[in-house]
């Protein structure tokens, strides 16, 4: 059996003889639950090895999905979006009218942006009244955070920001991802460098930008398995992501909280087992999972301070062992933890040092000819509607 991905739209799949039904995740919902409300069997959760149920507590809340029905009412397919939207799980039924469920690639596009302007109230409100992107002027003010202070700029100043955007459906997908900015203050220019091989910010000189940083939240015995957010197993055939960094500990280790922020949730997740979520400035999130227990004073609201007791190391869910399962999300899009916690060396020196001067030229030249062309901005809203839909060929 051979599955492409077709984009077709509402009337195509139509024509097809099913209609596709558009939904959001609701609050609290699990997979498990999800089964049972659309009457499919649990076998398609319980069937998931490890991983794959780890995965499949990656839904959130407000989650767009979407369901094809046949001419009788019933489930042919049904995609959801999981950790932040590089997979999908993809629930489909065979001929044989039972089910089977696979995670597979989501289908975005990728575009390269720019933007330039000149303040009128502030970076954020001018950005998101520009281009409608809640989520880029977030990403701007924290990129430059600690190195501008914008509430002292005068109206008129000029940016530029190159970003990348990935859309799908017809609407943003996931964060975007500025890859250089510069704000020319009376002259002054100021600019900010995404630096891939680092995955952070650097300013002009390769220093690090001093944003949010974490710190590692146990002392843990060894990294057993590490981030990956997309990556095909060759022996497996399938895919495989880890939206987070497993540390291996002892039983009952304490478990400190990475950053400053708020706790979000103290409960049990499906295949995480006991969990805590903690909210941090700059939109990021940080999960601990799989744990013995809490600490007696943690509790839904409660504001902690970095290094502060939150839990315990356990096995709890789905789990071979005692560890942390550690995650970091921002705007609730998986990320590696490691490119946000705290490293000394912040500085890049040798080879590192001139293969970013190398780079931060050729931006910088990007940058001037972006400023002198002047492009519009570009706006979300008023998408085509495109449904995703995988058909099964001979």
């Amino acid at each position: 059996m051979i599955r492409i991905i077709l984009f077709i739209t509402l009337v195509m799949s139509l024509a097809f003889g099913s209609r596709a039904e558009e939904y959001y995740w609701e609050k609290g919902e699990t997979f498990l639950m999800f089964l049972e409300k659309n009457s499919l069997p649990f076998s398609l959760y319980y069937s998931l090895d490890m991983e794959d149920k780890e995965m499949a507590a990656e839904i959130y809340a407000g989650t767009k999905y979407y369901l094809l029905r046949g001419n009788e009412g019933d489930i042919r397919q049904i995609l959801i979006p999981v950790g932040g939207g590089e997979l999908q799980l993809h629930i489909y039924k065979e001929k044989d009218d039972s089910y089977t469920v696979q995670f597979t690639p989501a289908a975005y596009q990728e575009n390269e942006r720019e933007l330039v302007f000149n303040l009128q109230l502030s970076p954020y409100q001018d950005i998101i009244a520009l281009t409608n992107n809640t989520l880029l002027a977030n990403e701007f003010v924290n990129s430059f955070q600690g190195s501008v202070d914008f509430k002292r700029l005068r109206a008129g100043t000029d940016f530029v920001i190159l970003y990348k955007e990935k859309t799908r459906l017809g609407s943003q997908f996931a964060h975007p991802l500025i890859k250089a900015a510069m704000v020319d203050i009376s002259g002054k220019k100021e600019y900010v460098f995404y630096y891939e091989p680092k995955g952070r910010y650097y300013n002009n000189d390769g220093k690090e930008i001093e944003g949010f940083f974490l710190m590692t939240p146990l002392k843990y015995t060894r990294i057993s398995s590490p981030f990956t957010l997309k990556r095909w197993h060759p022996i497996l055939k399938k895919y495989r992501a880890h939206f987070g960094i497993d540390y291996a500990a002892p039983m009952n280790t304490p478990v400190k909280t990475a950053g400053d922020g708020k706790v979000t949730f103290a409960g049990t997740m499906n295949g995480y087992g006991k969990v805590v979520k903690i909210a941090h400035e700059g939109g990021y999130t940080t999960l601990y999972a799989h744990l013995n227990g809490f600490a007696k004073s943690l509790k839904n609201g409660k504001y902690v301070k970095k290094g502060e007791l939150v839990a315990y190391v356990g096995n709890t869910g789905v789990s071979t062992g005692p560890h942390l399962h550690f995650g970091l999300y921002k705007n609730n899009q998986p990320i590696n933890p490691s490119s946000v916690i705290k490293i000394a060396k912040s500085a890049l020196a040798g080879k590192e040092k001139t293969d970013f001067n190398e780079y931060i030229e050729s931006m910088r030249g990007e940058i001037e000819t972006a400023r002198s062309n002047g492009n519009s901005p570009v706006a979300h809203g008023n998408f085509v509607y495109i449904v995703d839909i995988l058909r099964e060929e001979g």
